[in-house]
């Protein structure tokens, strides 16, 4: 049942128009439609998507509340809301909803939906105190998770799970990550408790030494990853591209054994080039991943209720959000910037 609220905007991290300058601003607070919820949030990630939309030429929806890496609680529900009650914890994600009729959301890959509509893209996302999201797409939260901690595991977590599963390795082989940031950081602690040897490859020195510090095997500069893993490592059975940096991908791409798998993640407007013929004939499969299976995004948590991931970090409040936003942009964040409400 629905209670009327006595606030009646809230702040947020708002885009104003496509390319434009990030703000702190009031928005409205509307009573939840039929099959949405309204959320008292409680902490939200910053994301380097965010920064993606952020960088578009051209948007579906402006103004635009940013954030898709959201912890709240359900104050109210709307018609028809099944799955959560007022006092229920409940994530957002980047996937807001799905059309649950075509071809990929009836085999379980929802996030490939056509149709689907995106926290912080399309849909308003969770960089703001309070939120109203449809409640189909949003993940229950385990009680004793703590919302700074847990938001990370929405986006960064879930699309690390997802990536290491897209790799297809077992035990004992090497998988080579590259950025070491928000989702490399976590990358690394799942491949670590996959039984994976994991060598990670960034720009930043700091980086390689918390790399090193984690438990890499080995920790290589960027610029001459591919060269080095080669040498050192004989090759990575799989590499991991976390960063939009389409050199990385190439250094990615020379880091691999023959019949190597390469995944890209990262997301940028740029392109890049692979050696077509290096493809062919050593066999090398490249894919894309994005997000996971709402399966994966419930062994996140546990993973994280086990205490064998933990995300690193940052806290911030929401005023803290378009500065965050441009050091995110100049790599300058050690692990998760979450804003806490």
């Amino acid at each position: 049942m629905m209670r009327s609220m006595p606030v009646q905007h809230t702040r947020a991290a708002v885009l104003p128009a496509a390319r434009g300058a990030v703000r702190i601003a009031p928005v409205e607070i509307r009573d939840p439609g039929p099959g949405e919820v309204l959320l008292k949030m409680e902490a939200c990630g910053v994301c380097h998507s965010d920064l993606f939309v952020a960088g578009l030429e051209k948007l579906p929806l402006t103004p635009l509340t940013l954030g898709h890496e959201g912890i709240g609680r359900v104050e109210a529900v709307g018609d028809g809301v099944w799955q959560f009650a007022p006092g229920d914890r409940a994530g957002m994600t980047f996937l807001g909803s799905t059309c649950g009729s075509c071809d990929w959301c009836r085999a379980g890959l929802e996030r490939f939906c056509p149709r689907q509509l995106n926290f912080g893209y399309t849909l308003n996302g969770a960089l703001a105190g309070w939120a109203v999201a449809p409640a189909s797409h949003l993940a229950r939260i385990p009680a004793g998770l703590n919302a700074a901690e847990a938001a990370p595991l929405c986006c960064a977590g879930w699309t690390a799970f997802g990536a290491l599963r897209e790799a297809g390795l077992e035990a004992g082989q090497t998988v080579a990550l590259f950025g070491y940031g928000g989702l490399g950081h976590l990358a690394l602690q799942m491949a670590r408790g996959r039984g994976l040897r994991a060598a990670v490859a960034d720009v930043s020195e700091e980086k390689l030494e918390m790399a090193r510090a984690a438990g890499a095997d080995i920790a290589v500069a960027a610029d001459n990853a591919g060269r080095t893993l080669q040498k050192q490592q004989g090759g990575a059975d799989a590499a991991i591209v976390f960063t939009a940096n389409a050199a990385a991908i190439q250094q990615a791409f020379r880091a691999l054994k023959r019949t190597g798998t390469l995944v890209l993640v990262g997301l940028a407007t740029t392109a890049y080039e692979l050696p077509l013929v290096d493809t062919v004939l050593k066999g090398v499969t490249v894919r894309g991943s994005y997000l996971g299976t709402a399966r994966d995004l419930e062994e996140v948590f546990a993973l994280a209720c086990a205490g064998v991931v933990r995300a690193r970090v940052e806290p911030h409040e929401l005023e803290e959000a378009p500065a965050l936003l441009e050091r995110l942009r100049r790599g300058l964040i050690l692990g998760r910037a979450v804003i806490s409400f």
